[in-house]
């Protein structure tokens, strides 16, 4: 039954682009109310992201603990408990979740826990939960499912053996060993995180690299690593079949035409996504799709007047800061905020050891189009800071525009490469030159550092190398 009540925007999904598109609603004085069938925050604050890097926050420290006789420190044994360690990762996803809620009362928005489908433009029904069957009458929608794991088709995912991050992310125990499909981002931080706690790790990535979509020398570094780690690393590989059983998994590897054999007590799934649409709109409403993601126009709308969608579900790059980033853009254009902004530049980051970040074009893209460009790059092993917390794997590598010195790409893999790759993104925001990242003085003695002397190397002026 339809309430009385007509909002000014229904947003389905509170994930990070659901939550931050309510909220921004709620800013500009309008009438919201966020769909979310589980917690606030979706899968990157509960199942993704922040509870991905509690554990391997756990992970480094252990590392460290591991290493204290370099810093001239007596440590006894240390005893993991894998359990408590999952446990604490619950506990911060809760904690950040709370918040969300904080954040909706604090700006008046209203909050259904529940499942939600588009019956007609103007009109959404809640399928699921405690008010299923309520009938929300609004001005608009904004779509913001995001996406779930991929499954392999010819696998069991009901077997326990068998794990998406989804999955990984519930464990009580530390697998024994574990075969993991894909070395994106999700395959390369669970890789190092079970790695590091003894459990024996098979890294398989199809395309000649891990990492694949960062710059090349970025990942032969953390390739070079994970081996030195004890990580099983095999690129250029793909499986053929996949054998489960109560008892562990067997892989059967091609790689570069030589076949072999991976065994292991479990599988991880980690080969990409697909967006969640499953009973998000009628058969009255005909979204046009592609590739499975709602297709949407550079305001995004989708082709029904009056709905529109945001974040993991219209496609990739599958981010939550570019979730919230385009969520926060439809919003502005909806209710006339500013002219809507579609991602362009956007950072890029892995948190393994060493971490992994980038913006902008790699230089095999560079290649590719055709651009004159120059590159400056600064090794840590040459950053004072970086020796004395003894993590000095890595480097800061600037491509430039051989013209103007414009900064066409930057790429870091090194010690909180996470946090230093915003200086970059800011200036390619801003359109500064490698010149203007130089002349800006980096406090002494810091990480950041490297970022001014990778500018400076562009043009071979560095003064540590």
């Amino acid at each position: 039954m339809a309430e009385d009540i007509t909002y000014d925007l229904v947003v389905i999904g509170g994930g990070p682009a659901g939550y931050a598109a309510a909220i921004r609603a709620a800013q500009l004085g309008k009438k919201a109310v966020c769909v979310e069938m589980e917690r606030p925050g979706g899968t990157c604050l509960n199942w993704g992201c922040i509870p991905t890097k509690a554990l391997l926050k756990s992970a480094e420290i252990y590392d460290e603990i591991r290493h204290a006789a370099d810093f001239g420190l007596t440590v006894g044994e240390v005893k993991v408990d894998f359990g408590a360690i999952m446990a604490r990762s619950r506990k911060v996803s809760d904690q950040m979740a709370k918040g969300i809620e904080f954040l909706f009362k604090k700006n008046k928005v209203e909050h259904i826990t529940g499942k939600a489908r588009v019956l007609v433009p103007g009109m959404v029904e809640i399928t699921e939960g405690a008010e299923k069957g309520k009938i929300l009458k609004t001005k608009n929608i904004l779509l913001a499912t995001g996406c779930r794991p991929r499954r392999l088709p010819d696998v069991d995912h009901n077997n326990p053996r068998v794990l998406t991050s989804f999955e990984t992310l519930q464990l009580k125990e530390r697998p024994e060993s574990i075969v993991i499909l894909g070395a994106g981002a999700i395959g390369v931080e669970f890789a190092y995180f079970l790695n590091t706690f003894g459990a024996k790790v098979h890294l398989v990535e199809m395309k000649p690299t891990i990492l694949p979509v960062e710059d090349e020398e970025v990942a032969r570094v953390v390739e070079r690593a994970f081996r030195k780690q004890g990580i099983n690393v095999l690129t250029g590989a793909k499986s053929e079949e996949i054998e489960v059983t109560d008892k562990g998994v067997k892989v059967h590897i091609d790689q570069n035409g030589a076949k072999s054999e991976l065994e292991a007590s479990h599988l991880l799934v980690a080969i990409g996504v697909n967006a969640y649409t499953d009973g998000l709109v009628s058969d009255k409403v005909k979204l046009e799709t592609e590739r499975n993601y709602i297709k949407v126009n550079d305001v995004y709308a989708t082709n029904v007047p009056g709905i529109y969608a945001a974040g993991d579900v219209i496609g990739p790059p599958w981010l939550a800061h570019i979730a919230t980033f385009e969520a926060v853009n439809a919003v502005n254009g909806i209710f006339g905020a500013g002219k809507p902004r579609r991602v362009k530049d956007f950072p890029g980051c892995t948190y393994c050891s060493p971490q992994v970040a980038s913006v902008g074009l790699t230089e095999a893209a560079c290649k590719e189009k055709g651009l004159a460009y120059r590159v400056g790059k600064f090794p840590f092993v040459a950053n004072g800071k970086a020796v004395a917390l003894n993590h000095t794997d890595g480097f800061v590598k600037l491509i430039t525009g051989e013209k103007h010195g414009e900064i066409l790409g930057a790429h870091i893999v090194g010690p909180e490469a996470t946090e230093l790759i915003a200086e970059y993104a800011l200036a390619i925001q801003t359109e500064l030159t490698w010149e203007d990242i130089h002349a800006s003085i980096h406090a002494h003695p810091t990480l950041s550092e490297a970022l001014g002397e990778g500018a400076a190397a562009v043009h071979g002026e560095a003064i540590h190398i």
